[in-house]
């Protein structure tokens, strides 16, 4: 197999949004590796044991790309929406974890979106699976050996400072490897859901940022290409 999905996921999401994003991942027709923390039938599943938490997310993601086959991986999460273009990306370099730019940001169930440059999400992130896992055999060895109090919160800082995107944040500021990344932009844009219980910060407009991004736009929903959310989730 060439490529590959892995999909994690902590059981949060309600409908329709579980249905709708599970729905997208399978018309890319590549196989689905994923864990949870309850039994889905959803791809080969795996159930990890343990509560939502960065360490389990850590160990969720190690153990779906120990069990695929496939040689490159695409990360998808339960609250993103995915294209089928997104899917026709294969990483030229074995030795670089890449994303994918062409994305927007929708705090369900708003009426506008917003993006910005260098907006990079592991949900948009494509790697040689050997690459990645062992990538994430050392932020679990690291994990546990910092100790996972550390880590305990819902965006503990430590993992911020880390960087959350392997490549995307280099040691001497802080991050956690020196691995290198790249972007490509898929033909149409994933559209990344914001609600009350996403991991990270939603983000979702001007006031939420301390620092204006760079390329910041505010569009309404019916102008993001290939999507029409409002006939999609009833709206």
């Amino acid at each position: 197999m060439t490529s590959g999905c892995i999909f994690y996921t902590d059981n949060k999401i309600g409908e329709p949004i579980r249905s709708i994003v599970r729905k997208y991942i399978l018309e890319s027709g590549l196989p689905i590796t994923s864990t949870s923390l309850k039994p889905i039938d959803f791809g080969d599943n795996t159930v990890v044991e343990g509560k939502r938490s960065y360490p389990t997310m850590v160990r969720q993601i190690r153990i779906a790309l120990e069990k695929s086959k496939a040689k490159y991986i695409f990360f998808t999460e339960h609250d993103v929406l995915y294209p089928k273009s997104h899917f026709d990306f294969t990483p030229p370099e074995d030795d670089i974890f890449y994303y994918n730019r062409n994305i927007w940001r929708w705090k369900c169930w708003d009426d506008r979106a917003i993006t910005y440059e260098r907006l990079l999400s592991l949900s948009c992130m494509c790697a040689n699976r050997e690459l990645a896992l062992n990538h994430y055999k050392k932020r679990e060895e690291k994990i546990e050996e910092w100790g996972l109090d550390k880590f305990r919160s819902r965006e503990p800082r430590k993992a911020r400072v880390w960087g959350y995107e392997p490549g995307t944040k280099k040691t001497k500021r802080g991050g956690f490897s020196d691995d290198d990344f790249d972007t490509w932009s898929s033909e149409y844009p994933v559209v990344d859901i914001r609600h009350g219980k996403t991991f990270s910060s939603p983000k979702c407009s001007l006031e939420d940022f301390k620092h204006l991004p760079t390329g910041f736009r505010d569009i309404p929903i019916e102008e993001i290409p290939g999507w029409n959310l409002r006939k999609e989730f009833n709206l």
